[in-house]
């Protein structure tokens, strides 16, 4: 994979969800591409036989048996995708990757995927080489490096949302794992990080900043994947931000077939990420409830792929889901409502994967029937491929980690809550939040919820 390709792969889920990238060719005015066929038959066979419990155990075990696999033993990083199944020769690894990848270690040790003092040392190596050796700017580091050797792959950008996603890993371990070194090393790293540095004079973040020509035009200035860049930012310690820049980035608001939510024109990713570490239940700023916010979202995706039926007629109550991911010709950034890529009736695991707690019978739903009738062609050695295309018999060779790590956090979070307690236990979240101005569902809001 060449870096162009890399930089289209971000560039293009950022441009996309500012409404300036042109659809391919071949893709009606809608955004989505015409249908190989009006026909469609799914696979004999019935969904999935066993329980939704033991559906979702199998699926964090082939993730985590990913995160462990496909990560540098000696560093801890994690590749960014890997052969689904296995023996990936590549050694590009994602920061972000890595963030999901600690995370997953937490979740294997306390569900016994792994044994308990291995896991324990590649979680101090990880940290050991974040906070020791991994080439870093003001505390943020490059979105793609060597996984052997840390050194930034080619010449991609040093990435703020990316470094917040290692960032919610690291804050998991540390309050996780009784291990006073885990502690010591992931306080260093999340302290050492300078917030305002990435404002770069403005009220809202830089998405990055390149060595050779400084940062990025781009900012996170409307609602997306972006609160836990701010949260964390305010409730630093050490670098923080003033809690005013909560308020600095736009929440558009989306109105589709009823159901009216804040939401970019982007894929449904960005309902999901954040919340995989901040537990946003039964809580509200002065603008919304973001987790409630995320279950209309998830309902409108849903409906919105059912009403591409008549051009896609494998989207069904038991088959939709799209998110940035693989396709037949790359990587894309798609979804909807409203239309967004060359959607051309692909599925995508982690739509439904990363969406379990806000809407789980229907996204369970889909699961059982990927690992039932489509299992043979859609299963493999790390849980599900990242995306597939039945109308035209399209099956990704590969995996992503950001693709995998999403559903796994998600699943463990609808089954225990267990990311959300272990993370919502660092005071440095809590301060964010509070000075962001969360408050009880409920509750009357403080006179001053940015103070």
């Amino acid at each position: 994979m060449t870096f162009k390709n890399l930089l289209n792969r971000r560039e293009m889920m950022r441009i996309c969800g500012m409404g300036l990238l042109a659809s391919p060719l071949g893709t009606t005015a809608t955004g989505c591409q015409k249908p190989a066929s009006k026909s469609f038959a799914e696979p004999a066979g019935a969904p999935y036989e066993g329980s939704d419990e033991q559906l979702l155990d199998e699926i964090q075990r082939a993730s985590f048996d990913f995160f462990w696999n496909e990560a540098n033993p000696k560093t801890g990083q994690v590749k960014d995708r890997a052969l689904a199944n296995g023996n990936d020769s590549r050694t590009m690894s994602s920061i972000a990757a890595t963030g999901f990848g600690l995370t997953s270690l937490c979740i294997g040790d306390r569900r016994g995927y792994g044994k308990s003092p291995e896991i324990l040392e590649r979680v101090r190596k990880t940290l050991r080489f974040l906070a020791n050796d991994l080439p870093h700017e003001h505390g943020f580091f490059f979105h793609f490096i060597h996984m052997e050797t840390g050194q930034r792959w080619e010449k991609c950008e040093l990435s703020s949302i990316d470094s917040s996603i290692l960032l919610c890993g690291v804050l998991t371990a540390r309050q996780y794992f009784a291990d006073p070194e885990i502690k010591d090393l992931a306080t260093k790293i999340y302290e050492r990080v300078d917030w305002p540095w990435m404002l770069n004079g403005g009220r809202t973040f830089s998405m990055g900043w390149m060595p050779e020509s400084g940062f990025l035009r781009a900012r996170w200035e409307h609602f997306c994947e972006l609160m836990m860049i701010y949260l964390l930012a305010v409730g630093s310690p050490t670098h923080p931000l003033d809690a005013s820049s909560w308020d600095a980035w736009t929440r558009p608001t989306i109105k589709y077939q009823g159901i009216e939510y804040i939401s970019g024109n982007d894929p449904i990713f960005t309902h999901q990420y954040s919340h995989a570490w901040f537990d946003f239940r039964n809580k509200r700023d002065s603008y919304a409830n973001y987790f409630e916010n995320s279950v209309k979202a998830t309902k409108a995706h849903k409906l919105f792929c059912l009403s591409l039926r008549d051009r896609f007629p494998d989207y069904s109550e038991d088959l939709w889901g799209i998110s940035a991911s693989d396709y037949v010709k790359g990587y894309t950034a798609w979804g909807g409502p409203p239309p967004q890529g060359p959607i051309d009736g692909s599925i995508v695991p982690c739509a439904t994967g990363g969406s379990l707690p806000f809407l789980f019978d229907d996204c369970i739903r889909v699961l059982r029937n990927l690992r039932g009738r489509y299992w043979d062609r859609v299963w493999t050695k790390y849980s599900f491929r990242d995306a597939f295309n039945p109308l035209i018999g399209w099956y990704d060779a590969d995996v992503l980690g950001i693709d995998l790590g999403i559903t796994m956090l998600m699943a463990e979070n609808h089954r225990t809550g267990f990311v959300w307690e272990q993370f919502m236990k660092n005071e440095e979240v809590k301060r964010g939040m509070a000075r962001a101005g969360f408050r009880p569902e409920n509750s009357p809001p403080a006179q001053t919820p940015n103070a």
